[in-house]
């Protein structure tokens, strides 16, 4: 089975584990997909992610993060989708939850947080944002 929107697959594989209290979430892997779970680890919405190789497909468990039993991401949203593709300039980055949240862009120098793309000054694809 091939899916339209992988990335928008995994944030809802994400939402609906939180939604149950899962401890983590096991979907297929991609690089792109390494890169935002990077991303949501340096950030601190999650505790930790690895992949594992079962018959040659490799699995990307993410670790789910919880503060007294309430989920560390309380929204995580699609912003660009394959259907219509957001971008954005350093300058217009958007501010998630007033500095709270943050967005993943992915930029020419690489998938990161909206905050690291305001400090280098490059602008790119608004991915999903996270609060």
């Amino acid at each position: 089975m091939s899916l339209s929107d992988p990335i928008g697959d995994m944030l809802a594989r994400i939402k609906n584990a939180q939604i149950r209290g899962h401890k983590s979430v096991a979907l297929p892997s991609s690089k792109f997909k390494l890169k935002i779970a990077s991303v949501l680890k340096d950030e601190g919405f999650i505790i930790d992610f690895k992949t594992t190789e079962i018959d040659n497909k490799t699995t990307l468990e993410i670790m789910l993060k919880y503060n007294y039993g309430n989920p560390v991401i309380n929204s995580i949203e699609r912003v660009s989708r394959p259907g219509r593709r957001i971008f954005s300039s350093a300058e217009s980055l958007p501010k998630i939850n007033n500095g709270l949240g943050i967005a993943i862009i992915s930029t020419p120098k690489g998938v990161m947080s909206d905050i690291n793309a305001r400090k280098e000054k490059i602008g790119g694809e608004i991915i999903c944002k996270v609060f």
